[in-house]
């Protein structure tokens, strides 16, 4: 187990940042594996539980989860570290691009790079869809509740905010079926 310093932690949380195309949900294997595997800091079920407290709270999913366990690891410096770590690479990014954007528009080169970018990030996020499913507990007996969830908004588009509130209601009525 590696001891946790806010000046690691930023560092860690940086090169998670600078590496990591695709947003938050691409973060998560990554973030991970330096946690709960390299470093210890968290197990398997504080690093899940973290993860979806974040996922439920307004705002920026990755800022929101760094912070969660920056505070858990160590309180308002560590949250402050794990935070600044994680957005700052793309604060630097988004400022490069803003300072060269008229000079890239219409590039053919840049815009075949990002178009050729588009299908490995969407690999980047399967995988840890793939992976969160397992550790969620998603079977193929419950498999077609996600499957339900985004195809109700994205084909019917439904509002997040009700399917969210079908699940919760549809928890509470397991709940009470089963433990009662």
């Amino acid at each position: 187990m590696s001891p946790f310093s806010p000046v690691k932690a930023f560092g860690t949380f940086f090169k998670i940042g600078l590496f990591t195309i695709g947003g938050g949900p691409v973060m998560i294997p990554f973030i991970e594996r330096e946690v709960v595997t390299k470093n210890e800091w968290l197990t398997k079920e504080e690093f899940m539980d973290l993860m979806v407290v974040s996922q439920s709270l307004p705002g920026v999913f990755a800022a929101n989860f760094a912070i969660a366990i920056g505070y858990r690891l160590g309180g308002r410096r560590g949250s402050a570290a794990c935070a600044i770590g994680t957005v700052m690479p793309s604060i630097i990014c988004i400022l490069t691009i803003a300072l060269f954007f008229q000079q890239m528009r219409g590039n053919t080169v840049v815009e075949n790079v990002f178009r050729g970018i588009r299908p490995a990030v969407t690999a980047l996020i399967l995988g840890p869809i793939f992976h969160l499913s397992k550790a969620a507990g998603i079977t193929w007996r419950t498999v077609w509740i996600p499957i339900v969830s985004a195809l109700l908004i994205w084909q019917l588009g439904v509002s997040p905010i009700w399917v969210i509130v079908a699940g919760i209601l549809g928890g509470i009525a397991k709940y009470l079926r089963f433990n009662h």
